[in-house]
């Protein structure tokens, strides 16, 4: 049985859909596939037992049926972090290798998804990623998650703390125009210092897609119009500030695209509405006038009611799209089919003698 850690230079870049991802593909493949989260911090209860919401998922969509208290023996409650900073943790490694010796009887393979930063999270209680991994005797997968840059001295850094148990590294939401960067400059150097590159990830905005429905309950918001459509996915959002004709411009190349403008914008709202954008969001909680709310309901289209001012949904509509966890089984299989068309997995099964 071999261990295969999956952590990530940051939160949310994607340590879930690469589990899912290549645990579907191993399993396809005959191997005896088991999955475990040492820490989660996403507290989850069932049948009387406490383990961590994405974890939970990843087992449904592995198909597999395991104690929560097992599969994560560390829940980041309040009342756990309260206890860290006054008490301390204890021995948190003990627990971990003890429920991770009865989650591997009989398997071929054992998944463990990462929590947060590989190189740091969880070093307040004891159970960062490179204590983990070295305790388990696993090997490890990292993913980088492009925002702005990607993280090359946290790769090396990793790398040069793992050695040998490093597999590689896997870029994910890669755009357009950094692809060329990436494959002729980046991946060469890393692996000049011994970091494989084992797969690339386009941009795929299907994969931070998220229901009108969510993105309004995110926002502390107010569905008030077409309220049937609110299923409507969102792929991405544009600032309808300017003046119309620039919007025009703008808008006709971000399908697809949620609106986010002021209440008293009416000019601006009646053109994205024209325009088919798959929701409006309204700031500065002001009531659209009746022409809209009209044209709103015979387009169905929704329009959701903010509170706060344009640039401070702006820049969590940021935040939620980068972060959207994957709940969705067409955007799961999707993301999968991505995932497992880039990855070497010749690499993969050479480093974990697969």
């Amino acid at each position: 049985m071999v261990g295969l850690y999956i952590g990530s230079t940051r939160g949310y870049s994607g340590k879930n859909l690469i589990a899912m991802s290549m645990g579907l593909r191993f399993q396809k493949e005959g191997l005896n596939v088991g999955y475990m989260k040492p820490v989660g911090a996403v507290p989850f209860k069932t049948e009387g037992r406490i383990g961590d919401e994405d974890a939970a998922f990843v087992q449904g969509v592995l198909g597999l049926d395991q104690d929560p208290s097992l599969v994560t023996p560390v829940v980041v409650t309040r009342d756990f972090t309260v206890k860290a900073f006054t008490e301390g943790c204890g021995d948190l490694i003990s627990g971990v290798k003890k429920a991770y010796a009865e989650l591997s009887r009989g398997k071929d393979l054992m998944l463990i998804s990462g929590s947060g930063a590989f190189m740091s999270s969880g070093t307040y209680c004891g159970v960062n990623a490179l204590k983990v991994v070295e305790a388990l005797g696993a090997k490890a997968v990292l993913i980088d998650r492009w925002k702005n840059e990607v993280h090359y001295d946290h790769i090396l850094r990793a790398g040069q703390a793992l050695g040998k148990d490093l597999v590689g590294v896997v870029f994910n939401s890669i755009p357009e125009h950094y692809m060329a960067e990436l494959k002729d400059l980046i991946c060469p150097f890393l692996k000049k210092n011994g970091v494989d590159v084992l797969g690339v990830m386009p941009v795929d905005p299907l994969l931070s897609a998220i229901k009108v429905s969510d993105l309004a309950e995110r926002l502390s918001g107010k569905i008030i119009s077409a309220h049937s459509r609110a299923e409507r996915v969102v792929e991405n959002f544009l600032i309808g500030t300017m003046q119309v004709e620039n919007f025009l411009t703008h808008f006709r190349r971000n399908k697809n695209s949620a609106v986010i403008v002021g209440g008293d914008r009416s000019d601006v709202q009646l053109v994205a509405l024209e325009g088919s954008c798959p929701c409006l969001i309204l700031t500065g909680n002001l009531y659209p006038n009746d022409i809209i709310l009209t044209r709103s309901e015979v387009l169905d289209t929704p329009i959701v009611m903010v509170r706060e001012d344009t640039y401070t949904v702006a820049k969590k509509m940021e935040e939620i799209l980068t972060s959207h966890k994957l709940r969705d089984m067409i955007k799961v299989n999707h993301g999968a089919q991505l995932v497992n068309s880039v990855i070497d997995y010749s690499i993969v099964r050479d480093k974990l003698g697969l």
